[in-house]
């Protein structure tokens, strides 16, 4: 059943995406009186699944879902319809209208990509809200278990102050990826504040460590369950403890040191159960566990309980629009930022670049609307910003060609703009290879 939900919130989310996209070439070639012949979602190799001819357009569903295209009359593109530009130029074509024209025809779906966007983020910040815990009320710091990030000098209990100058006003999504893309991080331990140089290559240190969460609030022990055979049958599902052999233990973290100091021994534990604190005895076994399963709670429940405190900031409609371009526009920079660091060798960030599977992954089990128009809002930034690339075969390229005609005065020959398009295809299928390979490597090496 996860998978099915997975599966259709990427499908869903990726046949929308493609849809508008179309769509904005589609509108102004219609509003300038141009031909469309095709509009496909996926691709119609050899047969489509679905099709049905509505005046002068076929409109239909093709079967390799690696995108969606309108053919428009007398253009070079994907189809590399060489009759077609061999004929006359007709009134109607693409190739007859004003390069301006042209130009809104190519922009319309990286246009329609930037809006929906930041119509989402604009709609998001209206129906939810946006909900968050202060930094400042990070009293005790974050958790940081990463591997690489202890090793960059990170360490749990830290509390991030700033990331490339920026003040950390919230804990949030968003932050993971600042740190992750910062040069320059300022920290405030045990009262210090003190600043830590990010690697130049810390993306490509995070790819060889594995899945592992960066940056998180720091958690209650709480017990799942006693597993079979364990011999702490004093505690129950739901007890969170508070301190081992009288030593506090708020949080989580501060549990192993306290039970690698004390294998094989019984000890006192404080724990809280339906509000009221009680006194046991547990047993450390040789591998310095309890012989329990770790249970969790929600956000709302640890600030109850006093760990958070968690803030909620409401939007009328009118307040919800800068909200939500404001968060739009940085996703567009944060992501900006990330193809530099995907364009720089030395970064190694290029090694996550991923394909569908990736893209399948960022997706939950478990439905949920905001999360599904947030990923989708993000999915249609990285559109847009991709299309807008300067290849041949891509929007962007098209763009670069049209820009070229319109400043120059003169207007590339079809047998240029052909030629281009086959090298914009190979360098497209070098790059769709190279991510989804990368997809299939992970997978290989559970990384």
């Amino acid at each position: 059943m996860d998978i099915v939900i997975k599966l259709s919130q990427f499908l869903l989310s990726l046949s929308l995406l493609i849809i508008l996209h179309e769509l904005g070439h589609f509108i102004p070639a219609k509003l300038f009186k141009t031909r469309v012949e095709k509009f496909y979602l996926f691709f119609d190799v050899k047969y489509s699944l679905l099709k049905k001819k509505i005046g002068e357009t076929e409109y239909g569903i093709g079967w390799l879902p690696l995108g969606g295209y309108v053919k428009i009359s007398g253009m070079i593109d994907e189809s590399m319809d060489k009759e077609q530009m061999a004929l006359p130029p007709q009134p109607w074509e693409f190739r007859s209208k004003p390069a301006w024209q042209r130009l809104i025809i190519m922009l319309g779906g990286v246009t329609v990509n930037f809006i929906l966007a930041f119509i989402i983020y604009i709609g998001m910040a209206f129906a939810y809200g946006d909900t968050y815990i202060a930094n400042e009320d990070l009293k005790d710091g974050l958790l940081i278990e990463s591997p690489v990030m202890n090793t960059v000098g990170f360490k749990t209990g830290d509390h991030i102050v700033s990331v490339d100058g920026e003040k950390i006003v919230k804990f949030d999504n968003d932050l993971t990826m600042k740190v992750i893309m910062a040069k320059e991080v300022l920290i405030e331990r045990d009262g210090v504040q003190q600043a830590i140089k990010m690697p130049n290559n810390f993306v490509d240190q995070l790819s060889k460590q594995g899945k592992s969460t960066l940056l998180d609030i720091r958690r209650p022990f709480v017990i799942g369950s006693v597993t079979d055979g364990s011999k702490n049958t004093s505690l129950q599902p739901k007890d969170i403890v508070l301190a081992l052999n009288g030593q506090p233990t708020k949080y989580f973290d501060q549990v192993k040191t306290v039970l690698e100091n004390n294998k094989n021994k019984t000890i006192s534990a404080t724990v809280l159960r339906d509000q009221k604190e009680e006194q046991l005895q547990v047993f450390v076994n040789k591998d310095a566990a309890l012989g329990v399963q770790l249970g969790g709670l929600s956000i709302a429940s640890l600030e109850k309980l006093g760990y958070y405190k968690v803030s909620k900031q409401e939007f009328g409609f009118l307040e919800s629009i800068p909200v939500g371009i404001t968060k739009g526009k940085d996703q567009l920079i944060g992501y900006g930022k990330q193809l530099k660091m995907i364009f720089s060798p030395s970064t190694g960030a290029y090694k996550q670049v991923g394909g569908f599977a990736a893209i399948y992954n960022i997706f939950p089990n478990t439905w949920s609307w905001e999360v599904f128009w947030n990923i989708t809002a993000l999915l249609s930034i990285m559109l847009g910003v991709m299309n807008l690339l300067p290849i041949p075969a891509l929007d962007g390229g098209h763009v670069m060609f049209l820009l070229y005609e319109i400043i120059s005065g003169k207007k590339p020959s079809d047998k240029f703009l052909e030629n281009a398009q086959m090298v914009g295809f190979v360098l497209l299928i070098t790059l769709l290879l190279f991510a989804n390979g990368n997809d299939i490597y992970k997978a290989i090496v559970g990384k």
